[in-house]
């Protein structure tokens, strides 16, 4: 049976892997401790979008969905459930 990964414990592995960077805690502030700059942050995007799917439009770069692991897992759950809801909205109009 497949082990289920909880979301945060997901994009800490991300971290780890991706960026070479090991995040304290989930609620620690990635740009006011230096996790996080210009490039790490454009490198983060590209893997958000390879591991889970979630492309970030201008409208969603508000530094405020991206300052804690906690706050990314937020705003990937919400982007992910979006992508259902259109999903299913797309499901029942080809049925018509």
């Amino acid at each position: 049976m497949a082990e289920i990964v909880p979301l945060e414990d997901r994009i800490a592995g991300l971290f780890s892997r991706a960026l070479h960077v090991d995040v304290p805690s989930a609620d620690t502030d990635l740009f006011e401790t230096g996790v996080l700059d210009s490039l790490a942050f454009v490198e983060l995007l590209l893997q958000l979008e390879r591991e889970f799917g979630v492309a970030v439009s201008a409208d969603d770069l508000d530094v405020e969905n991206f300052k804690s692991i906690d706050r990314i897992s937020g705003f990937v759950r919400s982007q992910m459930a979006d992508r259902a809801d259109d999903a299913r909205v797309i499901h029942l109009v080809r049925r018509r």
